[in-house]
C-alpha cells in the first residue's frame, strides 16, 4: 500500500468516519461489505468511497467487496494509529478535564502524559492518575519528555503564549480549543476546535432551514 501525496483535506477528514463505521461493523461480526452497502451506512456514494480509498492504494475486490477487518486495519495504519502519540493538556478547566477524562483516546493511540494549569487550587489534583502540574513547569517537562501533541484549553488571552512554549518544547501538533487562531511555524500542525464557531454554524443552519 503506497500512500500518495497531495491528498485533499476533504478526503483526510472522511477517514476517521470510515474508521468508526468499520469498527462498528467488526463489533457486529460483519466480515465483508460492498462499497454500496458501506456508503448506505455512512451516507456517502459508493463512487465516493472508492475514490477516497484509491488515494491510498488498491482496496477490495470486484464482486467481493471489502474485507472489513483488513480495511479497518489499513485505515488505522493510514491514520497513524500504529504508533503511540504522547500528549499534554494545558488548561485544566472544564474542557481540559473533559478531554483528560475521555478514556477512548487511549484506543486512538493518544497517551496523555501531563496536565498543566496556572490555578494554584488545581495543582496536585489527579485526573485518571495524572496530577495537574504548575504551568510554569511545562517547559521543563517538555525538555525531559518526548511529547507529540499539545492540547490547548486555556483562555484566548493566554493561548498564543502557551502555544509558543509548546512549539519551543518541540511539539509539532497542536489541538487548539481556545477561541483564537494561533500563529505557528510552517512545520507545526494546528487543528482548531472552536466551539462557538461550531454552535454559530448550527444556529445559522437551523435559522435558514
Amino acid at each position: 500500500m503506497e500512500k500518495k501525496k497531495n491528498i485533499s483535506m476533504a478526503v483526510i477528514k472522511r477517514l476517521p468516519k470510515y474508521h468508526r463505521y468499520l469498527n462498528e461493523l467488526l463489533k457486529n461480526d460483519v466480515d465483508r461489505i460492498s462499497s454500496k452497502e458501506l456508503g448506505e451506512k455512512i451516507g456517502f456514494t459508493a463512487s465516493q468511497i472508492r475514490q477516497d480509498l484509491n488515494c491510498f492504494g488498491d482496496f477490495g475486490q470486484q464482486g467481493y467487496g471489502y474485507n472489513v477487518r483488513e480495511l479497518s486495519s489499513k485505515i488505522s495504519t493510514i491514520l497513524g494509529l500504529d504508533n503511540v502519540h504522547n500528549g499534554v493538556i494545558v488548561g485544566a478547566g472544564n474542557i481540559g478535564q473533559a478531554i483528560a477524562n475521555y478514556t477512548r483516546f487511549g484506543k486512538m493511540s493518544f497517551d496523555l502524559k501531563g496536565i498543566f494549569d496556572a490555578n494554584p487550587k488545581l495543582i496536585g489534583i489527579k485526573i485518571r492518575d495524572i496530577s495537574i502540574e504548575d504551568i510554569d513547569d511545562l517547559d521543563k517537562f517538555l525538555a525531559n519528555n518526548k511529547i507529540d501533541i499539545g492540547v490547548v484549553c486555556v483562555p484566548r488571552i493566554n493561548a498564543q503564549k502557551v502555544c509558543d512554549v509548546l512549539v519551543a518544547g518541540g511539539i509539532k501538533a497542536i489541538w487548539n480549543f481556545a477561541p483564537v487562531d494561533l500563529v505557528v511555524p510552517d512545520d507545526v500542525i494546528v487543528e482548531n476546535v472552536h466551539l462557538s464557531e461550531s454552535l454559530l454554524t448550527l444556529i445559522y443552519l437551523l435559522h435558514n432551514k
